[in-house]
């Protein structure tokens, strides 16, 4: 299983992002260009020592990302799916992809994800930030697959 950020605008939440990654032994794709300069200064506030430990595949563009899937299932979290996270099936070897802070994810990308999966919340909230929205989809799917590092199956 991977997490994939596509475009992200923030450095703090890809810190926090690579962080989470980190801590659950799951690589960080980062789909370019990024809103900001990447490195690990821009990283270390919010990513902490754990930027230098975070598995990072990094990729010039969205055509370049779909190339190194390799048929893994490409499965986007947005507040626009139809799917809710609590019913929804993850297999090993899927990516989970989240979308820019500031725009989400283009319709191309909506295209062509293999699934489309929201996190159900209290009436009157659009969305969760986006490092935190990570985390529970990766935590889901790792506890689903029993992949979570550190835990015998």
């Amino acid at each position: 299983m991977r997490i994939a950020l596509y475009q992200p605008d923030m450095a703090g939440n890809v810190g926090a992002v690579l962080r989470t990654s980190a801590c659950l032994g799951v690589i960080c794709d980062i789909i370019e260009p990024c809103g900001f300069a990447f490195s690990e200064r821009a990283l270390k506030r919010s990513g902490m020592d754990y930027v230098t430990e975070a598995r990072i595949q990094r990729h010039a563009d969205w055509n370049t990302f779909l190339e190194s899937l390799n048929g893994a299932r490409l499965v986007l979290m947005s507040s626009k799916a139809s799917s809710p996270l609590t019913q929804f099936r993850f297999e090993a070897n899927d990516v989970i992809l989240m979308g820019s802070e500031s725009s989400g994810a283009p319709p191309e990308v909506h295209a062509r994800a293999d699934a489309r999966v929201f996190i159900p919340m209290a009436a009157g909230f659009r969305s969760l930030n986006i490092s935190v929205s990570a985390g529970i989809a990766l935590a889901e799917g790792l506890r689903q697959t029993q992949q979570f590092p550190g835990v015998d199956a």
